[in-house]
């Protein structure tokens, strides 16, 4: 007997890339919501190098930010940044998202100060940044590398951050999560999508 299959839609990579980017997003708005409404109790979550109570932080504090102009600076980067790594591939993408994320936060809690708290989703941005610019190159991918190339053209100057020099900013963070994003983009294995 002849049938019909129905077929299911996937629904397209950009718009799973967009909803992922955006629900993080939220997720960090959300999160410094309830650190404002806590009178900032969440800022303790943060890395604090070399103290092991600080491990912690390697697994919270891309998500925690200290105070709304922290925030406010880093949305429009996580935004278009987290959707333009996850849309270079979905399962890439959180890959080295994680990578960046475990790096970026065991750098600052190995060479940051001691008696600091480092906090803030700018360690992904700088990984990001680094994958995007990278990643086309590993993989000969000519969009890969036309989004490379854009995304140095824009956030070049960003990238002066992972050196010293700024009071309150943790170049630690953006070094370490640079190297993170360069890792992850070397690391990828071959045929993951």
């Amino acid at each position: 007997m002849g049938g019909m299959q129905p077929t299911l839609e996937r629904t397209p990579a950009w718009r799973q890339s967009a909803v992922l980017a955006g629900s993080f997003v939220a997720l960090l708005w959300a999160l410094e919501i309830v650190d404002t409404l806590t009178a900032n109790a969440l800022d303790a979550y943060g890395v604090w190098p070399r103290d092991p109570d600080g491990l912690v932080g390697v697994a919270v504090a891309p998500v925690l930010h200290f105070g709304f102009p922290h925030l406010i600076n880093n949305t429009v980067p996580v935004l278009v940044l987290g959707f333009l790594t996850l849309v270079t591939g979905l399962s890439r993408g959180l890959l080295a998202t994680a990578v960046i994320w475990v790096v970026g936060g065991l750098g600052v809690w190995l060479v940051a100060p001691p008696g600091t708290v480092h906090a803030g989703a700018s360690v992904l941005i700088f990984g990001w940044i680094v994958y995007l610019v990278v990643v086309g190159f590993v993989t000969r991918h000519p969009v890969q590398i036309l989004i490379g190339v854009g995304v140095f053209i824009f956030y070049s100057g960003t990238l002066l951050g992972v050196l010293p020099g700024q009071p309150g900013v943790s170049w630690q963070g953006h070094l370490f999560g640079a190297i993170g994003g360069f890792l992850a983009a070397r690391l990828q294995p071959v045929g993951v999508r």
